[in-house]
């Protein structure tokens, strides 16, 4: 709780310094303040310890709860807007009068990111995404000279909208067949199995509003023209810290809400699961545009971190190794990304030629981020593929673990387009030098993303 409370209070002070003309103070102060926040999520998780195996710590009527599993994926929300926070100042350096507007917006977006993993209502739950998602928004259609980005920004949100209210149409249905909004009282209810038959309808409504919030098939048409549309930053959050809150917060819905999840819902989900790793993988073949490649790509993610459904109890350890290995390369990966195509006007894989030449080190970061994405050893990608198949050969699902299989060889196709064009391309502009917090983030997350390779543990018993 105290996590959530100093980051709305850092937002508020970001704000202020823009009165005080405090602008080259804002990133240095922000960026620390997050490390103290984080701080406090350690000493939260700490606290959580002390407490017997399965406690939880609840506050005002259990609107937020505190356990190891919001705890462990607060943690890694923070990490991920700390790089997203230092990559701002050399993005926006065109519109610097703006940078604590969106510095603001960054934090306030990580507010309701946490709160969609520490809730213990559905009221909170709703509020998270909905401050998540307007942030974005903001976002998105924050080059307002810019074409596409209005196009993205109008596309998102008319699409978030619909979203949202099957969501809150979903919530009512439930709390109509429960009467309450606390997910351990509906959790009671549920357990008796005297449920009535709108219960059920109510989840499938919660379902289909999160499937479109993680761009999973057939909810996935949004994401190729707004992560293109929008600014590259914009892009680097929604398909890191946004995609996996959604998953994160989808995941801890359905496993605390219910006893048994009935057959034909797991069938839906694997349905909708090979969809998307197949349509996403499928369609990234075919683009020559880096962001709406790696847009199919979170596509394809999507599909693969459905899986953990099969076994929720069981998988809430695997789904956050997977989450912040994918998040940590797709930083890194965006990292790169600015850098090369910060004053091209576009993001196409010809920008990318040569790399390998000009800046050996920005190329080997790439190179690494997309292996990792793909499934490759040493890199946690692969072991997240790894943990995550072998604990779905478990449950019997041999099918789609080969589907899955297939799926991750189909991927190095497209990440191989881009590392080829960076290593066997003749440059086609001059070399231009890195800006030193793009540098610095690139190799900190490719340096994270191996270590995590080399000690899962780490991580994975964190939960």
């Amino acid at each position: 709780m105290n996590t959530l409370i100093a980051i709305a209070g850092l937002g508020i002070i970001c704000l202020i310094a823009e009165i005080f003309n405090l602008r080259k103070a804002i990133v240095p102060v922000t960026i620390i303040g997050l490390l103290a926040v984080l701080g406090l999520n350690v000493a939260e998780y700490n606290e959580l310890t002390q407490l017997a195996p399965g406690s939880k710590r609840a506050f005002y009527n259990n609107m937020v709860v505190s356990d190891f599993y919001g705890v462990a994926f607060s943690g890694l929300f923070i990490v991920l807007t700390i790089f997203l926070v230092a990559l701002s100042p050399d993005f926006h350096k065109e519109r610097k009068a703006k940078l604590s507007d969106f510095v603001a917006i960054k934090l306030f977006l990580l507010a309701g990111a946490i709160a969609m993993v520490s809730f213990g209502n559905l009221a909170m739950f709703f509020l998270g995404i909905e401050v998540l998602s307007i942030a974005l928004y903001v976002l998105a259609a924050s080059e307002p000279k810019n074409i596409k980005s209005n196009e993205a920004g109008m596309k998102y949100f008319l699409m978030g909208a619909f979203a949202s209210g099957i969501l809150l149409f979903g919530i009512a249905l439930i709390y109509g067949a429960t009467g309450s909004f606390d997910t351990s009282a509906i959790f009671d209810v549920a357990i008796t199995g005297n449920e009535p038959e709108w219960f059920f309808i109510g989840i499938v409504m919660l379902t289909v509003g999160l499937l479109f919030k993680i761009a999973a098939v057939p909810f996935h048409f949004w994401a190729p023209d707004v992560y293109e549309g929008s600014p590259a930053l914009t892009t680097a959050t929604m398909s890191t810290l946004a995609k996996i809150a959604a998953m994160a917060a989808f995941f801890k819905l359905m496993r605390s809400m219910n006893y048994q999840v009935p057959g034909s819902y797991i069938t839906i989900i694997s349905i909708v699961a090979i969809l998307s790793m197949t349509i996403g993988n499928l369609t990234a073949l075919k683009q020559t545009n880096v962001k709406r490649m790696l847009a199919f790509s979170g596509i394809s993610h999507a599909g693969f971190m459905l899986m953990v459904f099969f076994n929720p109890p069981a998988m809430g350890d695997i789904l956050f190794y997977y989450a912040a290995a994918y998040a940590i390369a797709g930083i890194a990966a965006f990292a790169v990304v600015l850098y090369v195509c910060g004053n091209k006007g576009n993001e196409e894989i010809h920008n990318f030629n040569g790399l390998g030449k000009n800046n050996p080190l920005m190329a080997a970061v790439l190179t690494c981020a997309l292996l990792s994405m793909g499934g490759i050893p040493i890199l946690s990608g692969f072991f997240a593929k790894f943990f995550l198949f072998n604990e779905v050969l478990h449950t019997g699902h041999i099918a789609i673990v080969i589907v899955a299989v297939i799926n991750s060889i189909i991927s190095i196709g497209y990440y191989f387009k881009l590392i080829l064009a960076m290593y066997t391309q003749d440059a086609t502009g001059e070399k231009q030098p890195v800006p030193i917090m793009y540098g610095a983030v690139a190799v900190i997350s490719i340096l994270i993303n191996i270590a995590i390779g080399l000690y899962p543990s780490v991580l994975l018993d964190l939960l």
